[in-house]
């Protein structure tokens, strides 16, 4: 079986995306911080004939997601797909938000480990097995703010452009390689009501562009506005 490892992995657009590559034969690897919420969803993709597994860790923790995507890969045998989505509604210690002219280097830091330094991490411990299979898809997920910056998220969307800079950079490297990476930015606040003049739409309507991709494997970045 082919094997999906979801970095991020919540009860939204994380559980969906795992809905949509599990329904085409993936098994899938949850990484979160929380081990009970991850254990909840593997339940849940169980009882609709899912295999996964959950593995936590945290993103700004770069020695413990590195060894949860060692032991995924060790447990299922191979990690052919990373989605890297770390939920920007999650509160997380150490993070805040600030307009550009308030931007400091101590509130841009830690979104830049976040957003740049976690996905990293992420894409150097499936990468080279990925390289000698010829073969393995890369998918990292930003909020529109990468394309289109709002002055109200100033470090966020610095921390998540920059990733945005990375990622098409590695498409373009990988180009060629039977590996291929990919960037996807949602202009849309994902599930419920979100602030006043932002659109909203479900995880179920975003995660099939995922399947996408993965079955293209031409765009280099898709921004999903609704």
């Amino acid at each position: 079986m082919p094997t999906l490892a979801i970095v991020g992995a919540g009860s939204g657009l994380g559980l969906a995306i795992a809905r949509t590559f599990g329904g085409h034969g993936f098994d899938v690897a949850l990484i979160a911080r929380t081990k009970t919420t991850l254990d909840t969803l593997v339940g849940r993709l169980a009882q609709e004939g899912i295999t996964a597994a959950s593995f936590p860790a945290d993103v700004m923790d770069r020695p413990s997601l590195t060894d949860a995507l060692e032991t995924a890969k060790t447990h299922f045998g191979t990690v052919d797909v990373l989605e890297y989505s770390p939920a920007p509604h999650s509160p997380v210690p150490g993070l805040s938000i600030a307009v550009p002219s308030e931007v400091t280097v101590e509130n841009l830091q830690p979104q830049i480990e976040y957003n740049l330094y976690g996905a990293v991490t992420a894409a150097r411990v499936v990468l080279p097995a990925m390289r000698e299979a010829g073969a393995g898809t890369l998918l990292f997920t930003t909020g529109g703010g990468s394309v289109n910056p709002i002055p109200m998220l100033g470090n966020v969307n610095a921390a998540a452009g920059a990733l945005r800079n990375w990622v098409l950079n590695l498409h373009n490297e990988l180009q060629g390689s039977g590996l291929y990476a990919a960037h996807v930015a949602i202009s849309t606040w994902i599930g419920g009501n979100g602030p006043e003049g932002i659109p909203s739409a479900d995880p179920e309507q975003i995660a099939p562009l995922y399947w996408d991709l993965y079955e293209s494997r031409d765009l280099p970045e898709l921004v999903f506005t609704g």
